[in-house]
């Protein structure tokens, strides 16, 4: 599938990205090559494959959830303008 310049420029648009009219057909080039290639994987037999969630044999180490370290809030909020209730206070932004 070939990306026209056109496409290219819709997907800049979209993503607020420029291009110089001389990246727009690279760009447009590495794009297809891309979706080419995945057309020649969409052609692989994977009949009788299981589907994994990860390609390699690991497994997620998991910790117990306790608390490694003292609570310093009182420390920390010191130095800030304002707090209240264990929360930092900040001026209201939106109207």
């Amino acid at each position: 599938m070939k990306i026209e310049d056109y496409i290219v420029e819709n997907i800049a648009e979209l993503t607020q990205l420029k291009f110089s009219p001389g990246e727009l057909s690279s760009i447009g080039n590495k794009m297809s090559e891309i979706l080419e290639l995945v057309e020649d994987m969409q052609t692989v037999d994977t009949t009788g494959v299981e589907p994994m969630s990860n390609p390699l044999d690991a497994t997620q180490i998991l910790r117990p959830d306790i608390a490694t370290s003292e609570n310093r809030r009182d420390v920390y909020q010191r130095s800030a303008p304002e707090t209240r209730d264990g929360l930092y206070l900040v001026p209201k932004v939106i109207d």
